[in-house]
């Protein structure tokens, strides 16, 4: 096998287009660079909605209970907006502010 000049061509030719797809993989749109970018972003969003399924079911569970008890609904007017049932005797505790040291 002889290297003639049209042999020499088609390899540098070969070796340009293999240089561009190496370049293309390790840096262009889709390379393995991004891909593990993108991962990385997958992971975060899904640990983010993980916690807003929980968050959600928590409020569900609210909902549910203000639907089929008035229990639910007591707790929160005591709590929110300070309701005391006639007869009852409401103590406010304070406590003491803690002392700033110099």
């Amino acid at each position: 096998m002889k290297n003639t000049p049209a042999r020499q061509v088609v390899l540098a030719l070969l070796a340009l287009v293999l240089l561009v797809l190496q370049g293309r993989l390790w840096f262009g749109e889709g390379s393995v660079r991004h891909k593990a970018s993108l991962e990385q972003k997958v992971e975060i969003l899904q640990a983010d909605n993980a916690v807003l399924s929980e968050r959600n079911a928590l409020l569900e569970a609210d909902v549910q209970d203000l639907k089929n008890g008035l229990d639910a609904v007591e707790e929160i007017a005591r709590k929110d907006l300070g309701m005391v049932r006639e007869g009852e005797t409401f103590f406010l505790v304070l406590e003491k502010p803690a002392e700033a040291t110099p």
